[in-house]
């Protein structure tokens, strides 16, 4: 509950005082941009109505009083007066001397490794999940959460993949198609299309933007071997700056290349660091590839040494078991991951049998809005 208002500054900010003792500061020209006027905003769909031109440069807060549980504030040299509620601004203060809070990539995310996840591994059935919006709400937020989950009771059949990315979104179509088949060939265009082991790694680095998702999904699996592991990049990368701050600084700071040409037609690359960082220092992304890495000439003589130790230390840290989540998926299961924080991999395969995948790629825009909107709709409900 606010209890005072202070205008400050000659209008150009303003200091709230709260019930609790807390004071916030905002500044007139942010409280004007944000203001929640329908003139400001659109009420259909809450986009701004103006530009930042249209806001006066010398924008200032000529009044300003608490009505009830919200602050009025009267803006010159418009005469503009708008309402914010006390909850909105409590919510929406930057006045603070706490540590950064997380960005929305960041927000709720629960780094882990193979001692807590590998017998917890986040899974839900397929019919459940498409009928009950509990079920499905649970295992999106699993994917936010931990950025993999697994999906079980699906049709062992061609394009299943399909239904689990119809759940949430979109598929995202590349060069390999709407979907791709995962299984040895004779002349594979890709090292995934061998029996051979994969490391961990991120898929499609050599593009900008990245898939932001990938679903794997299998229709058959009767080889020995070929067991799926996860890895969790951003504890490894924070494993890494706690032991190597130096190491972890050169690979957030200077950009790898990727690159990929395996198919007539298809030339594709990208400039990105291996372990990206927002410009408010938070971890957004990784991107590990061993099989698609240029050679790397954006790192100065007098570094690239010490830049190759610590992109060594990164590789073995993401190889260390303790890292490992492992599990062989059985005809009708599927995976997701998020292609951005956590690495997936392959063990190698006996030619015997069979083991026969579908990929697909979906971003995660989509995922976060459907689950955004499911928890509206439950956080309704209970109103």
């Amino acid at each position: 509950m606010l209890t005072q208002v202070l205008i400050g500054d000659e209008g150009r900010t303003i200091d709230l005082g709260w019930k609790d003792g807390a004071r916030t500061r905002f500044h007139a020209v942010w409280l004007r941009d944000n203001a929640l006027d329908d003139k400001t905003r659109s009420a259909g769909n809450g986009q701004r109505l103006i530009t930042i031109l249209d806001i006066p440069a010398q924008t200032q807060i000529g009044a300003a009083a608490i009505k009830g549980d919200a602050l009025e504030v009267s803006f010159e040299p418009e005469g503009k007066t708008v309402r914010f509620p006390a909850a909105w601004l409590s919510a929406n203060a930057y006045d603070r001397d706490a540590a950064r809070q997380p960005g929305w990539t960041g927000e709720g995310t629960v780094r882990w490794t193979r001692a807590s996840m590998q017998n917890l591994v986040p899974r839900a059935g397929y019919v459940a999940a498409s009928r009950d919006r509990a079920v499905l709400r649970q295992w999106l937020s699993a994917v936010k959460t931990y950025g993999f989950a697994v999906m079980d009771d699906l049709p062992a059949e061609s394009g299943a993949l399909c239904k689990v990315s119809d759940l949430f979104g979109y598929i995202r179509e590349t060069n390999y198609g709407r979907w791709f088949e995962v299984r040895a060939e004779v002349n594979p265009t890709n090292l995934a299309y061998t029996n051979l082991g994969l490391q961990a790694h991120t898929d499609n680095p050599y593009r900008d933007p990245v898939p932001t998702l990938q679903i794997l999904s299998c229709i058959e699996n009767t080889v020995e071997g070929g067991e799926s592991s996860v890895v969790d990049g951003f504890a490894v990368a924070a494993a890494l700056q706690a032991e190597n701050p130096e190491g972890f600084r050169l690979l957030s700071s200077y950009p790898a290349r990727f690159e990929y040409a395996g198919s007539s037609g298809v030339r594709l690359q990208a400039k990105r660091p291996m372990i990206e960082l927002g410009p408010d220092g938070e971890l957004i992304a990784i991107r590990f590839n061993n099989r698609s890495l240029a050679p790397t000439v954006d790192v100065p003589f007098a570094e690239m040494e010490a830049y190759y130790a610590a992109y060594r230390r990164f590789a073995e840290l993401i190889e260390d078991p303790s890292f490992e989540v492992t599990f062989k998926l059985e005809a009708g299961q599927a995976f997701i991951v998020d292609n951005t924080r956590v690495m997936h991999a392959r063990k190698q395969f006996s030619g015997a049998g069979k083991r026969w995948l579908q990929g697909c790629y979906a971003d995660k825009d989509g995922l976060l809005s459907t689950l955004s909107a499911i928890e509206h709709e439950f956080k309704e409900a209970a109103e």
